[in-house]
């Protein structure tokens, strides 16, 4: 059986990227054989567990030596920041490739057609099973992208986890739970005590994760309040339905001398404004009553009268009443 072609958008030639890489002319690549098709730029093939799906690769030498090319499959992986990569070891789709022939010799400025099958075991799971065809020669690993789904019911799920704030960042993990390929969303609000501080809409991730695979990823925040307590709320969404969120509480505070130099300010202040406040009201109650100003005795409090019309009673300037 044929592997079914779709226009999606990963291609390669050195690296699992996500656009393709140019070579210098002398430069060897491997490519999906066309085989009458229009530039697959790379393998999709889906079928039912216990399938066998057959295609080639093509491996050209523009140069002008022979060039001798191994050949393996892989199983794609993400790396903790999420980049494409592929497994030290095969396990999967990378195991589940056969090759007509493992080490090719292609004469110079000639191309050598590859066939291959892919077996999918009868007890595999369905969904998406990601693997890449690997070419090492002359000191150079080149790789294209095996895109293999598994007929059957599949899940699209994911969580967000491990929310932190710090350095003016927001780190945080995202866990692929389902079955299938996942290019995440991630949209970012931030509420303190006094509002609204930050609103970033849905964006897309530079991320494709695969299934059962786990990211760490850093969200800039570069200019986050000063002083504040604030509530971080993250929600991310995936095709197919899938969607998580995560929240992280987060106290913004000066660095120690600047804590030690806002508290001795606000005494200053809070001091002068309470002398202040009391002058003013002590002048006003003076005027107010026709009385001669303060006097001051020795080893006495300074006092003031307040006339109630109920009576006199004498008041500390203190504020406290005896």
């Amino acid at each position: 059986m044929p592997f079914a072609v779709r226009a999606l958008c990963l291609a390669s030639v050195t690296v699992l990227g996500a656009s393709p890489v140019s070579v210098a002319a002398d430069d060897w690549s491997v490519v999906p054989s066309s085989g009458g098709r229009d530039g697959r730029p790379y393998f999709y093939a889906e079928g039912a567990p216990g399938t066998v799906l057959q295609d080639t690769v093509s491996v050209r030498n523009p140069g002008g030596k022979p060039l001798t090319v191994r050949l393996r499959g892989a199983d794609a992986d993400n790396g903790d920041d999420g980049t494409l990569s592929v497994r030290a070891r095969a396990k999967d789709t990378g195991a589940w490739i056969t090759f007509a022939e493992r080490t090719v010799r292609i004469p110079a400025r000639t191309r050598a057609d590859v066939p291959f099958t892919v077996s999918v075991p009868a007890d595999t799971a369905p969904g998406d099973h990601p693997g890449a065809i690997l070419a090492s020669a002359a000191g150079r690993t080149a790789a294209v992208r095996v895109q293999l789904r598994v007929g059957g019911p599949t899940l699209s799920a994911l969580t967000v986890e491990h929310v932190r704030i710090h350095d003016g960042l927001i780190s945080y993990e995202l866990v692929n739970r389902g079955t299938t390929v996942l290019t995440p969303r991630l949209a970012v609000r931030a509420e303190g005590l006094f509002g609204e501080v930050l609103d970033r809409a849905p964006r897309t991730l530079p991320v494709e994760l695969l299934p059962g695979r786990r990211v760490r990823l850093d969200e800039p925040w570069p200019d986050p309040p000063v002083l504040d307590g604030v509530d971080v709320g993250l929600t991310v969404t995936a095709e197919g339905g899938a969607r998580a969120g995560a929240d992280a509480r987060v106290w913004f505070v000066p660095r120690t001398a600047g804590v030690v130099g806002a508290l001795s300010g606000l005494a200053v202040c809070a001091g002068g404004a309470l002398w202040l406040v009391r002058r003013v009201r002590r002048v006003r109650r003076v005027r107010r009553r026709g009385l001669p100003g303060l006097t001051e005795g020795a080893g006495r409090p300074r006092t003031e009268v307040d006339t109630t019309g109920v009576g006199t009673s004498e008041v500390e300037t203190t504020g406290a009443a005896r």
